[in-house]
C-alpha cells in the first residue's frame, strides 16, 4: 500500500473532526518542528510528549507513532533519522547501536508551516527558505508578505499541502512559484480580490474601509 500523508483526513460522518491518525501525524510533525533537543526527538520522547498533552498513557500510542514514522513520514521523505543517542542500559547490541532520533526534511518543514497549532512559524519559514533552493525573488515576496499578513500566507501553505494530500500533485518539492500559486480556494480568491480593490480605492474610501474592519475585531 502506497504511503499517504493524512494530516487533513476527517471522519466520513464528521467532516469537521480530524481522524486519530491525522491528529497523531500532526503532533509528530509539531514535535519535530518545535523541539531542538535530540533526546526529545526519539520515538519514545515524541510519544511521551503527545501523551502528556492529551492526558493519556504514552505506551498506548507508541505503536501508532512507530507506524506513522516508519510507514508514512519517513518513506515520504517528510522525516529522516538525524542521528543516534548512546544507551547506558539495556541489551549490549542496542547500547552499541543506539536509539535513533529524528528531524524534519525540507518537505517536513514546508508541511509544518501549514499547521495552525504551531507557534512561531515565521522561524520555520525562514529556515525552510534558507535550506531549500528556491528562486530568491519568490522567497523574498513570501517572506515579506508573511510579516504583514501571516494568516494569509500560512493559508496559502495550508492549501498547497492539502492539495498534495489530496493527490493533486505527486510531490511537495521542488517548491515552485507556478505550482504554489495555482492552488487557490474561494477564501484566498476573496482575499486577493479585496486586496486588489483596496489598493485602487480613493483615500476617503480606504479610511471608511479600515474603520469598518476595525469594528470586526
Amino acid at each position: 500500500m502506497e504511503a499517504k500523508l493524512g494530516i487533513f483526513d476527517t471522519f466520513k460522518t464528521k467532516k469537521e473532526e480530524l481522524t486519530g491518525e491525522a491528529i497523531r501525524q500532526r503532533a509528530i510533525i509539531t514535535s519535530l518542528a518545535t523541539e531542538n533537543n535530540p533526546s526529545q526527538r526519539t520515538r519514545t520522547a515524541i510519544a511521551q510528549r503527545i501523551a502528556q498533552e492529551n492526558g493519556t498513557v504514552w505506551k498506548n500510542i507508541y505503536s501508532g507513532i512507530f507506524r506513522d514514522l516508519d510507514e508514512i513520514l519517513i518513506p515520504l521523505n517528510i522525516v529522516e533519522e538525524a542521528g543516534r543517542l548512546p544507551l547506558k542500559r539495556g541489551p549490549k547490541a542496542l547500547q552499541e547501536k543506539g536509539i535513533p532520533f529524528y528531524q524534519l526534511t525540507q518537505r517536513g518543514l514546508l508541511i509544518s508551516v501549514s499547521l495552525d497549532e504551531i507557534i512561531g512559524r515565521e522561524k520555520i519559514l525562514e529556515r525552510f527558505f534558507a535550506e531549500a533552493k528556491i528562486d530568491g525573488g519568490f522567497a523574498e515576496q513570501i517572506q515579506t508578505m508573511s510579516k504583514f499578513a501571516p494568516r494569509f500566507v500560512y493559508s496559502l501553505f495550508r492549501n498547497y499541502v492539502k492539495a498534495y494530500c489530496d493527490g493533486k500533485f505527486s510531490d511537495l518539492m521542488p517548491f515552485e512559484r507556478a505550482k504554489f500559486m495555482s492552488i487557490s480556494d474561494e477564501a484566498v480568491l476573496i482575499q486577493k480580490e479585496f486586496l486588489e480593490s483596496f489598493i485602487e480605492m480613493p483615500k476617503n474610501d480606504k479610511e471608511k474601509t479600515l474603520e469598518f474592519l476595525k469594528e470586526m475585531g
